[in-house]
């Protein structure tokens, strides 16, 4: 049963805090548990299921939150944007391929924070995270050898972009998101 309205920001802590006392032990559980309660409060600006599909975001609270899952969740109406699918795929791609490989969530979470980064506040709000700090841990605790790359503290989402544009030998890149680059026709054409 899905409802439109969103869930209040107290009954959002109490989904936070439901979701923590049900946890599986996985590092990445604390994380999970703000996205979603910060989804469910329409906090942040993550699309429906963080980006994933269905059956993978109900993999995904299986996972972290085993018997605690319902299919009772609120809609934002919020979707992935169509036209940036393959920028979505590259920034996923970029992760994946520095991941820890501790975790089946490492998977999931390069999916959540491609899409995260289609919106266009901090990356760490737009996740629904509770602060940026969460978002580091994230990085360096999922995808370790690229956050070991992060020397200078960069913002995160503009350190993902710049590695987007570095593996391409772009060095002007300076856009937090590609679709305000003016070279997004090099990193995203229509034959990669």
């Amino acid at each position: 049963m899905c409802t439109s309205a969103a869930l209040s920001v107290d009954h959002a802590a109490g989904l936070y805090r439901a979701l923590m006392s049900k946890t599986a032990g996985d590092g990445n559980d604390h994380l999970i548990a703000c996205m979603v309660a910060s989804w469910q409060a329409d906090e942040g600006s993550m699309p429906d299921c963080l980006g994933l599909s269905p059956a993978a975001f109900l993999r995904l609270m299986e996972h972290h939150f085993p018997n605690a899952v319902s299919k009772d969740f609120v809609w934002t109406g919020r979707r992935l944007p169509e036209d940036r699918l393959d920028e979505i795929k590259e920034l996923a791609q970029l992760m994946l391929s520095n991941r820890a490989g501790k975790s089946p969530s490492e998977v999931w979470m390069a999916s959540i924070v491609a899409a995260g980064c289609m919106a266009s506040d901090h990356l760490w709000h737009d996740l629904g995270l509770w602060s940026r700090d969460d978002l580091t841990t994230l990085m360096r605790r999922n995808f370790p050898t690229l956050a070991a790359r992060n020397l200078r503290d960069m913002k995160w989402k503009r350190f993902l972009y710049k590695q987007l544009c570095e593996a391409e030998d772009i060095y002007s890149c300076r856009a937090p998101s590609c679709e305000t680059c003016t070279d997004y026709h090099v990193c995203f054409g229509t034959d990669v």
